[in-house]
């Protein structure tokens, strides 16, 4: 058995489960994999019972763990036995970031530590961290402490010693569809019969993956990652303002300015980071600066990006037109 359907039949855990991301997670892992077990890990007994309530996630396979990523010791006891942990638990309501930083901190920062060490206690094999475009060159809160995060869970592979744990970081762009994101914002403005929709820039642009991509690279990532890499999906871009003009096309829109700690465009590869980047078909590697680090166990299909490439919203090669937006709306 391949080493990621073998893994993905084990024992998986998966922080902040009852999230947009994680449902849909949990979902098709059950659905293709049919693990041992499933371990939704979050803080919201609510949301848990809802999920439970899911024809989806009623499975005897499914276990529901409460718990905070800021105990650790809570941790550690939800992660024995575990063979794959997706860190999928954040704050990630920029505004919400920067008005309330401790607890941002708390969570994003101090929580991927105690991520770190519970599964370099409990002996898990393999730890995937879901990470965001506003990682890369951050200038909100949010992104400043994603960014940490990245960092940490990539350390995390000096601390392994002779253990099989391997830590690596997934980095994308907006969900489609995601709660907060732009996209349920204007369809509920329009059902309630609005005359004009807002827009921060006529000219912001943003990356765009539908939940379903999201998970599926999630998942060909754990059985790719040999420790350390960033993985980067290619993704496409589209000015807000033309999401706007696509989901109504006969409502006109204004603009409200960039909120506090909004960048007009996103960028997932800095070009700092180009000299230890990889492109391969489907997404771009950034390597570790480990001098232990190999990559052999990427294909040889794999190149390196020119010394000046950067991977920016406003200068990606995909966009987004208003047909295939409407696509990714019905496959979301």
């Amino acid at each position: 058995m391949p080493e990621k359907e073998s893994l993905l039949s084990g024992t998986l855990l998966i922080t902040g489960g009852t999230g947009f991301f994680g449902q849909h997670f949990v979902a098709a892992v059950i659905e293709r994999f049919a693990p041992e077990r499933l371990i939704v890990f979050s803080r919201d007994e609510y949301k848990q019972y809802q999920m439970q309530q899911d024809a989806r996630f009623g499975h005897s396979r499914m276990r529901y763990f409460l718990g905070d990523v800021r105990d650790e010791s809570r941790l550690e006891m939800a992660m024995r036995g575990v063979d794959v942990v997706v860190h999928a638990a954040a704050l990630k309501q920029v505004p919400a970031a920067e008005y309330n930083p401790f607890e941002c901190i708390q969570t994003n920062v101090h929580g991927a530590e105690n991520v770190v060490r519970a599964a370099l206690k409990a002996g898990v094999k393999r730890i995937v961290a879901l990470s965001t475009d506003k990682a890369c060159n951050p200038v909100n809160l949010y992104g400043a402490s994603k960014l940490a995060s990245d960092k940490i869970f990539i350390a995390g592979n000096n601390l392994v010693g002779k253990q099989e744990t391997r830590f690596s970081v997934v980095r994308y762009g907006n969900v489609v569809g995601s709660r907060g994101s732009v996209i349920p914002l204007f369809a509920n403005m329009l059902k309630q019969g609005a005359k004009s929709l807002p827009i921060t820039d006529p000219n912001m642009t943003r990356f765009w993956i539908t939940a379903q991509q999201g998970v599926d690279f999630v998942i060909s990532s754990i059985g790719m990652m040999g420790g350390g890499e960033i993985f980067v999906p290619k993704i496409p871009s589209m000015r807000v303002a033309d999401l706007a003009k696509a989901m109504a096309p006969n409502v006109p829109t204004h603009v409200i300015g960039i909120r506090p700690g909004e960048k007009l465009h996103e960028m997932m590869v800095a070009e700092d980071d180009a000299r230890m980047t990889l492109e391969m078909a489907d997404r771009y590697v950034i390597e570790p600066s480990f001098s232990f680090w190999s990559r052999g166990h990427l294909n040889d299909s794999a190149t390196r990006v020119p010394p000046n490439f950067c991977y920016r919203s406003d200068t990606n090669s995909q966009w987004l037109d208003a047909a295939s937006l409407q696509k990714l709306l019905a496959d979301k």
